[in-house]
């Protein structure tokens, strides 16, 4: 059962980078999210949007109570208040970040990979800053403490985003196509 959780805890072993463990797990969240996308624009191309929002949502909810569950076994594990190798509170928060894409279904993997790649630097950004509350969030008790600050750079970065993307111009800036974002949705 140890090794079960230290598995998904380290998303995949990500957590265990020697250096950077929260931006590795990040990118593997990222990754993870690419490869949904893919698969449900191959598999579910007519309600891929209602499947990716679905995913999503369920992919955060199993991390929040994971890391909720498993946080004060990961803190005698690994003695820290913040282990350096849970990652999964990382995983929730990124997808937060990456809820209601401004990218539509059959986008090309430029306009993909910016909105993914802004996205990841956006969350890393509210996730090493931690602008209130999310800072004083990290004191509440074990998992709670290790997840909620995450979960607000999350929120952060996916506000941050939608205003980017959607009212800031910054597909036209990047020279990306404007048929491949979803705007005014």
């Amino acid at each position: 059962m140890n090794s079960v959780r230290a598995f998904f805890i380290t998303v995949g072993g990500s957590g265990y980078a020697p250096f950077a463990s929260g931006s590795w797990g990040s990118l593997a969240a990222v990754a993870l999210f690419a490869a949904l996308w893919l698969a449900l624009k191959q598999w579910m191309p007519t309600s891929f949007n209602a499947a990716l929002l679905g995913c999503t949502l369920a992919g955060v909810a199993i991390a929040c109570v994971m890391s909720v569950a498993w946080g004060e076994w990961a803190i005698r594990t690994w003695g820290r208040k913040d282990p350096k190798p849970f990652v999964l509170d990382e995983f929730a928060g990124q997808w937060i970040a990456l809820l209601f894409p401004v990218v539509h279904a059959g986008a090309d993997l430029a306009s993909w990979s910016a909105f993914l790649a802004l996205q990841l630097f956006l969350f890393r950004l509210f996730d090493v800053w931690k602008p209130p509350p999310a800072r004083q969030l990290e004191q509440l008790p074990a998992g709670w403490g290790i997840l909620l600050d995450d979960l607000f750079a999350g929120a952060y970065a996916n506000i941050v985003g939608q205003l980017l993307w959607r009212y800031a111009g910054l597909a036209k800036w990047l020279g990306l196509s404007q048929a491949a974002f979803v705007f005014g949705a």
